[in-house]
C-alpha cells in the first residue's frame, strides 16, 4: 500500500483541532498535513519495517534517558513545523530547554516545534524523492540533523544546516554529531 495525498483545501480547510480529531479517530492510518494543508494518508508500516524503527527509536531512547539533554519521540509523534505542515518523524529529538517552553497543553496534542534531530526510514512503499523532500522541509523549518536510512540500497543521508546532503555507502555507525553529542547510531541490526 502506498501513501496518498487528498486536496481538501477546494471543499473544507481543517483547523488544527479537527486535523487532531481526524487522527484520533483514524488511530490505524497515519496522517500528516503539507505547508499548504493537503492530508496525506499513510498505511500501517509492515512487520520487517516496523522492527527496523522499533530498533532505531530504541537507540535514540536509550542514549538519552543517559544523556538527559533532551527528549526522544517515536513515529508515532506529529509535530506543527513553523511552515504550517504536521509531520512525523520516524524517530525524532529536541532539546529539553527549548520542549519546556511549551505548555501543557501543546505538549499533549500537536506539538507546535520543529524538532532538533530527526530520523526517517525509507520503507519499501515510500517514495525517495518525496522522504527527500520531507527531510528539506525539516530543515527549513530549524532541524539541525537529519538521517535518511535506504535499508534496500544500505546508504544513509545526511541533512545538516547550511551544508550538502553528505551520502554514506553501508556505514556501520552514524554519530549525532555537536547536536547529539554522544550519540551512535549501530546500523547493522537496521540494515
Amino acid at each position: 500500500m502506498n501513501a496518498f495525498t487528498v486536496n481538501l483545501k477546494p471543499v473544507l480547510e481543517l483547523t488544527d483541532e479537527q486535523f487532531f480529531n481526524l487522527c484520533q479517530a483514524n488511530r490505524d492510518l497515519k496522517f500528516e498535513r503539507s505547508a499548504t494543508g493537503e492530508l496525506i494518508i499513510m498505511p500501517p508500516t509492515g512487520g520487517e519495517t516496523g522492527n527496523k524503527n522499533a530498533r532505531i527509536t530504541q537507540q535514540l531512547m536509550n542514549w538519552t534517558d543517559a544523556d538527559g539533554t533532551g527528549i526522544a519521540f517515536d513515529s508515532s509523534t506529529c509535530f506543527k513545523l513553523p511552515n504550517g505542515a504536521d509531520r512525523s518523524p520516524d524517530a525524532a529529538w529536541i532539546k529539553s530547554e527549548r520542549w519546556n517552553t511549551l505548555t501543557d497543553e501543546q505538549k499533549e496534542k500537536f506539538p507546535p516545534i520543529c524538532p532538533d534531530f530527526v530520523i526517517e526510514l525509507l520503507s519499501p512503499s515510500d517514495s525517495l524523492k518525496t522522504v527527500q523532500e520531507k527531510m528539506r522541509e525539516y530543515l527549513d523549518n530549524g532541524v539541525s540533523l537529519g538521517l535518511l536510512i535506504n535499508r534496500k540500497y544500505r546508504q544513509v543521508e545526511i541533512y545538516r544546516q547550511g551544508k550538502e546532503v553528505e551520502a554514506l555507502e553501508s556505514p556501520a555507525t552514524v554519530s549525532g554529531e555537536d547536536i547529539l553529542k554522544g550519540f551512535v547510531l549501530e546500523l547493522e541490526r537496521i540494515w
